[in-house]
């Protein structure tokens, strides 16, 4: 394993994003790392979920109790995603230190972040402390320029074409 963490952003519109960070934790896990997976505005039952639980060295966790998109969801349910967007990044994170993970992916949680649900400067607090040999992965739309500023790599994902533009909703194995 790397003796240096280092801090990974998927963003962008396009596909991809959180397929490219499960594809870094079964690399990892199939090294024998071991992995910690929170998936923020998720409800934790995509196939990709499934597939990473049955792996001995993989913790997933979710939070996400509407299953709504932020924009679908009442008042009372951000304040519900909110609460549980919290409890899931403070167990996440203290998992990932107490338990000596290498490798911590934090799927969704720059939208967290932008959309309010999650509030920045606890995810700098927790990037600026975290263990040195501790990898982390930040996925999501429009990461913040503090969050850019400690990236050590930063990918953008591009649409070009998507299926949904012609109608065609997420299918099950591809995108769900």
């Amino acid at each position: 394993m790397s003796e240096t963490g280092l801090i990974h952003i998927y963003c962008g519109e396009g596909k991809g994003k959180t397929t490219a960070a499960v594809g870094l934790a079964v690399r990892h896990a199939g090294f024998g790392g071991k992995v910690v997976l929170a998936q923020f505005l998720k409800d934790g039952t995509s196939s990709e979920c499934r597939a990473l639980s049955k792996l001995e060295n993989v913790t997933m966790l979710a939070a996400n109790p509407c299953g709504k998109f932020s924009f679908q969801m009442t008042e009372e349910e951000k304040q519900q995603c909110s609460a549980a967007i919290g409890r899931t990044f403070a167990a996440a994170t203290g998992f990932a230190v107490r338990e000596g993970a290498t490798l911590l992916v934090l799927d969704e949680v720059c939208a967290a972040v932008s959309c309010g649900f999650l509030p920045e400067d606890e995810l700098l607090t927790f990037l600026d402390g975290k263990p040195d040999e501790l990898e982390v992965v930040l996925t999501g739309r429009n990461p913040s320029e503090a969050l850019q500023a400690r990236a050590d790599y930063i990918t953008e994902m591009v649409k070009r074409r998507h299926p949904f533009d012609k109608g065609i909703g997420a299918r099950k194995g591809i995108e769900l």
